[in-house]
């Protein structure tokens, strides 16, 4: 069986090392993919959003499954284009999509349908967007928002009004995000401890996996700017039994029924950010894929075949696929380029990735990778590597996981000191 996974970072590779597992051994083709997934499959040149060029790679090579990665493909229409052709897709279409393309998608769908979530108000303008943070009462902090797609950036809690002004401008004048900050949400801040819910889901049935907590910003004690994540750790027992009720009766099972009924079905990942507030859990965003660096950890979790899920979701029926989750716990480590997550360099050349390896439990998966011309692995991203351990509880996860990170060396490596610690 061959399978495509389409992607270049370290969700992709996370994917990549759990099909390699698939007792149907699978061969595993990844475009473009990077230094590690080499190493499991075939990496081939392509551009993940370049939704035609990626189906006709798929009937090129004959492939029986492609797994969609990365949200921007999925916003564009990939997976239409996919099962346009007749090709076996795991990722939602366009119009599903757009509950993490657009922000303002989300809240409006949320709204319509009474899904718990912040207050806000929808800004076209920067002058719209100061009068909400003004006099919309949402009172200080306040939470700022790009409309679009920001690779995890887009969000900005401001303290004081000149915090909110300043990104008003960095989003809306100053286009620091491009396109995604065209439009802004103004919201209220929520207060409690934030979770990630995820679930896979066939358009009708949800099959839960293990929730997990993910640290966002660059620096230790959830200091400095927003990024993509600096770390997860997924232990049993991070949400009790009646919170998981309660998200996936009132958010998850009424997102997925009013899509459809919107002439949107959902079919893949939906992956839920909440907030516990005291009032109950409420949605702060929804991410339509497997999030990253949240895969590394819930799938190093995994004791069944996750092919199994991939067919069962393609196929449109995850009836009788329940998979098997170890009660232990996983932790990830994100290594970042100096300068992350703004400018950085790349190019620098990774060493200790073997010895790394070689610490019981461990996993190095690749985020922002690629070969030189030697063979060597070298820095291609902001978000280098994921250090990722399972081990029987999260102290030993962690342990291990700092250990074999300090093992690994490379210019300008930076991490957070504290991931696993609250």
């Amino acid at each position: 069986m061959k399978i495509l996974v389409i992607g270049s970072g370290g969700r992709e590779h996370a994917i990549c090392w759990a099909l390699a597992r698939s007792p149907k051994s699978p061969e595993i083709i990844a475009s473009p993919g990077n230094a590690g997934i080499a190493a499991i499959g075939s990496c081939l040149a392509g551009n993940p959003n370049d939704s035609a060029a990626m189906a006709a790679l798929a009937e090129r090579l004959g492939i029986d499954l492609t797994i969609v990665g990365p949200e921007a493909p999925l916003v564009l229409g990939i997976a239409d284009e996919f099962r346009a052709r007749g090709l076996r897709v795991v990722g939602h279409g366009r119009r599903a999509a757009m509950l993490e393309g657009s922000k303002i998608f989300a809240k409006e769908f949320m709204a319509r349908h009474g899904i718990p979530t912040a207050r806000f108000a929808v800004c076209d303008s920067p002058e719209s967007a100061r009068e909400a943070v003004r006099a919309g009462g949402f009172g200080l902090p306040v939470v700022i928002k790009a409309d679009g797609l920001a690779a995890g950036k887009g969000v900005v809690i401001a303290q004081t009004l000149e915090e909110a002004d300043e990104a008003i401008e960095d989003m809306m004048v100053r286009r620091a995000l491009g396109d995604a900050g065209a439009r802004l949400l103004i919201e209220e801040a929520l207060v409690g401890r934030e979770a990630s819910v995820i679930y896979f889901t066939d358009g009708e049935r949800l099959v839960g996996l293990p929730p997990a907590q993910d640290y966002k910003r660059i620096g230790d004690g959830d200091t400095g700017p927003n990024t993509g994540g600096m770390g997860t750790f997924s232990i049993d027992g991070l949400l009790d039994d009646a919170t998981l009720r309660r998200v996936r009766d009132e958010i998850a099972e009424p997102t997925v029924r009013h899509m459809c009924e919107e002439g949107a079905p959902l079919s893949g990942l939906i992956f839920v950010g909440v907030m516990l507030t005291e009032t109950g859990p409420m949605v702060l965003e929804y991410n339509m894929r497997f999030g990253d660096p949240e895969t590394q950890s819930v799938l190093k979790r995994l004791d069944s075949d996750l092919l199994e899920i991939f067919d069962g979701i393609a196929d449109g029926s995850l009836e009788g696929v329940a998979p098997g989750w170890s009660p232990d716990a996983a932790l990830c480590l994100v290594l970042a380029s100096s300068g992350y997550p703004r400018a950085f360099e790349k190019g620098k050349l990774i060493e200790g990735l073997g010895d790394a390896a070689s610490v019981k439990g461990v996993t190095v998966f690749h985020a922002g990778t690629a070969l030189d011309p030697d063979g060597n692995s070298v820095t291609a991203g902001g978000r280098v590597l994921g250090v990722t351990a399972r081990a029987a509880t999260l102290a030993e996860a962690r342990a291990l996981a700092y250990e074999a990170a300090d093992r690994i060396r490379f210019d300008g490596k930076v991490n957070r000191s504290d991931i696993g610690s609250y």
